[in-house]
């Protein structure tokens, strides 16, 4: 879909996805699957994307892990991705068999902008900041 392009022009960049765009092709998505069971991850991240979801159907659970700070600043920033396949490693826990090179093509691996360990750290302040609304409603 059109807007289904436009999120993934933000994604691509490593961008948060703005509500108005992530918003409108998650309510189709779901809007589709009423008489579904599904799990969603990451969605929603803002009050507003909560109000949204709330306007269209009832949550039976919403979960929230608290993971620490650091836990997360790292393994964001030891993710490293092959750009030609989109294929992920992590240094720490899934690496290529020779750091740095991609396994089946054997091409160079690269750490995009925003999992650079500075990038990484202001992302994830501002994702608290915004999530905390979102997980006080759910409460």
């Amino acid at each position: 879909t059109e807007v289904g392009v436009l999120a993934k022009q933000y994604l691509e960049r490593g961008l948060l996805v703005p509500d108005h765009v992530i918003t409108r092709v998650m309510m189709t998505e779901l809007e589709k699957r009423r008489e579904q069971h599904w799990l969603l991850d990451g969605f929603p991240r803002t009050l507003g994307q909560a109000e949204a979801l709330d306007r269209i159907c009832e949550l039976d659970l919403v979960i929230s892990l608290n993971i620490p700070f650091e836990t997360l600043k790292d393994r964001l920033s030891a993710r490293w991705v092959h750009p030609a396949s989109g294929r992920v490693y992590n240094m720490d826990f899934n690496p290529p068999h020779v750091q740095g090179i991609d396994d089946l093509t054997g091409e160079p691996l690269v750490q995009r902008e925003d999992d650079r360990p500075e990038a990484v750290a202001a992302r994830l302040r501002k994702y608290k900041d915004a999530a905390k609304p979102v997980i006080e409603l759910y409460k």
